[in-house]
């Protein structure tokens, strides 16, 4: 079999997504990231399978690839990391609830929360980020396909365009590496 021409397909449609990338969102996200760091606030973020673990590389990134070269670090906690915890609220409340549940015990209304989502559509991740924003924190959609619920509710937007899970989600974490790369030559 010969898949080069399908290969060459699908890099190309990541290209053009690429290069349709608002970096005005981008740059805008990193300013608030950037100021939580400066001023000691949490970053709790949240996903869902593939989009769970990006999550778990962008915490990852940020408190060990940013903050290595930092005097003042990150203070990222990824809600998908803790297993157990999840569960338990899984099989006792509800899986909608795996994100939102945390985040009463630990989020004030200076802090932030990231929600990935390549439909933008994740009912536990709207429920985070509606909690979230009930209680005055900042909210930051990173989303792909039409973006969704979380869209729609988020503060700032990081916003891929393509009706793609796959691109969708090699996007997002293009998105951690560019942002990661750049923060962490200050």
């Amino acid at each position: 079999m010969d898949y080069r021409q399908k290969l060459q397909a699908y890099l190309d449609q990541e290209i053009r997504v690429i290069q349709s990338l608002d970096l005005d969102a981008v740059n805008s996200v990193m300013n608030v990231l950037e100021e939580a760091r400066l001023s000691n606030r949490h970053i709790f973020i949240c996903g869902n399978g593939g989009s769970a673990a990006t999550a778990s590389h962008y915490c990852c990134d940020f408190n060990k690839g940013v903050s290595e070269t930092q005097e003042q670090k990150y203070h990222f906690e990824c809600l998908n990391d803790n297993i157990p915890t999840m569960m338990a609220v899984a099989n006792d409340i509800s899986y909608d609830e795996i994100f939102r549940f945390p985040l009463r015990n630990k989020m004030t209304p200076s802090d932030i929360l990231i929600g990935i989502s390549g439909s933008g559509n994740s009912r536990n991740v709207v429920n985070a980020m509606e909690y979230a924003k009930s209680i005055g924190g900042t909210t930051i959609a990173i989303v792909g396909y039409s973006g969704g619920r979380l869209r729609e509710i988020a503060d700032h937007c990081i916003h891929v365009q393509i009706d793609h899970m796959q691109i969708a989600e090699d996007l997002h974490m293009i998105l951690d590496h560019m942002m990661m790369s750049v923060l962490s030559q200050q």
